[in-house]
Formats: structure tokens, sequence, C-alpha cells
């Protein structure tokens, strides 16, 4: 519930829509989450501006299979506002969401083999290469999951090492979507994208039947140790959801974390669009 007049959140933690308020106006809390670690923090589109010190931890990101150029030149507009760290889009849309972002700070992000992961290793890497080619200064790629949870960890390996080589020299996110693996799939997958080279494992699409949690992340931390980044996205609901993620070791906050959204939008989760 917001109240319109004073620009306050009066939801409880049951109640919370992801409205993304809490960046704007619970600064205190989001403070805690950055002194505690976390370096990174997802947004969608509508965001207003936000205290200087936050707006480059902010991925900026639309990933809904109807977005529209009108709906990226918004978010576009709004990260060059607000000198965001990034604008994370899908890679049809990369192309132009560079051309938008050319000359300024804020860095285009692809996603590659989004959001199944089940395309061949070619075609990842070809929409890799495709992307950087575009403008993308950073992939993010879903592992095959299928490969992995029929204990082809070859083919899991060689897709991921194949794409982070792809896009060599910008970073590789991979994302595990852990609401299908079990505690020892997770083990082999941040293992084999850290041996792979990837820079970062994440947890989730948001379009799977699940996100982050507590036990993954700290799982997640404690197998690809204190160098390679962990990011925890998808079903994050409160800023104590995400504060709890950074407490647990991840170092980036995806979009369900929520940045602000006003004007009348309602809220959402990343992946849920």
């Amino acid at each position: 519930r917001l109240c319109k007049e004073e620009n306050l959140c009066f939801a409880t933690e049951s109640e919370c829509t992801t409205c993304g308020l809490c960046i704007e106006k619970k600064e205190k809390i989001v403070n805690e989450m950055v002194e505690t670690g976390a370096n990174r923090i997802g947004s969608q589109s509508g965001i207003t501006k936000v205290k200087g010190n936050l707006a480059g931890m902010i991925d900026h990101t639309l990933l809904k299979p109807d977005a529209t150029k009108k709906d990226l030149d918004k978010i576009c507009d709004e990260a060059i506002k607000y000198s965001f760290a990034t604008v994370c889009v899908n890679s049809s849309n990369i192309g132009y969401v560079a051309k938008r972002l050319h000359g300024t700070s804020v860095k285009p992000i692809a996603v590659i083999g989004f959001p199944l992961g089940a395309s061949s290793t070619n075609s990842k890497v070809f929409e890799a290469k495709e992307a950087i080619r575009s403008g993308a200064r950073e992939i993010d790629m879903v592992l095959n999951i299928g490969a992995l949870k029929s204990g082809d960890f070859t083919t899991v390996f060689d897709d991921i090492m194949k794409v982070v080589s792809a896009s060599k020299p910008y970073k590789v996110k991979v994302i595990l979507e852990t609401s299908l693996l079990s505690d020892e799939e997770k083990v082999i997958a941040c293992v084999t994208a850290k041996i792979a080279g990837a820079a970062f494992v994440k947890t989730s699409t948001g379009f799977s039947k699940g996100g982050a949690t507590v036990h993954d992340i700290e799982l997640m931390r404690r197998i690809v140790g204190k160098n390679m980044g962990v990011k925890a996205s998808g079903g994050i609901r409160t800023t104590d959801d995400a504060a709890k993620m950074v407490a647990a070791g991840a170092t980036r906050v995806g979009a369900s974390a929520s940045v602000a959204i006003v004007t009348g939008a309602t809220g959402k989760t990343e992946g849920k669009y």
C-alpha cells in the first residue's frame, strides 16, 4: 500500500508487492545491504531518481517478450538519467540498446540461451558473439540444465567454456536455475562454471518454478569461494529477503530485489514480466 501524498510504503512483509520503493524510501535498509557487501541491485522500468551512491549498483532490466522500442527507450533514458550501471535485455534488443547507450557510462548486457538454456552450444556461442558484435558488454547465459541432470558434465562444461571463450574479454554469468537442481547438482554446476572461466554464478532466470534462497546462496558462495561473483535473483520479495541473500554471500541482487517503480506501475519480480 502506498501513501501517494507522502510517498511512503506501509506494506508489511506479507503484503509486499516488490514495488521497489525501498531503494528510494527506505535508504537505511538499502545502505545496510551495501555495507554488508552488495555491489549491484536490480531495477525495472518506471524508476525515479535514487541516491547517487546507489545508482552504480543497479542492473536495469527488461526481459519481457513483448518489450517494445518505446519500453527500451524508457529504460535506457532512465539508466542514462540516473547513471545506472547497466541495462540488461534479450539479445535481439541489444543492438538497439547499445546504440541508445553509446557515449554514456551505462553498460549494455544481453541474456543468452534465455530462459531455458536448452539451445545448442553452437547457437549459444553464435548468440553471444552476435550480442557482443552488436554492443553487449556482459553476457548472462543459462546452462544446459538437462545435460547437468543427466550427468553429462562434459557437455555442461563445454557449453559454458565455449560461451566464455566467445565472450572474451567480457564477463559471463552462468544462470543455474537452482529450483530445478538438487544440492549435489548445484555444487557440480558451480564447480563447472568456475573451472570453465565464468565470472559469476546466478541462481535463477525468474521464469521457472522458484527463485533464490539463502540456502542456495550460502552453498554457491561456499563452493565458488570469495573471488567469484554470486548473484541472487528470482522470488526476492522484500528488502529483508535481499539483505539475507547479501549476508549469505551474494555480491549482486537481481531485479526482484526491487528498485523504485513509481507513477502507478505495479511491482514485478525478475523474469515475471
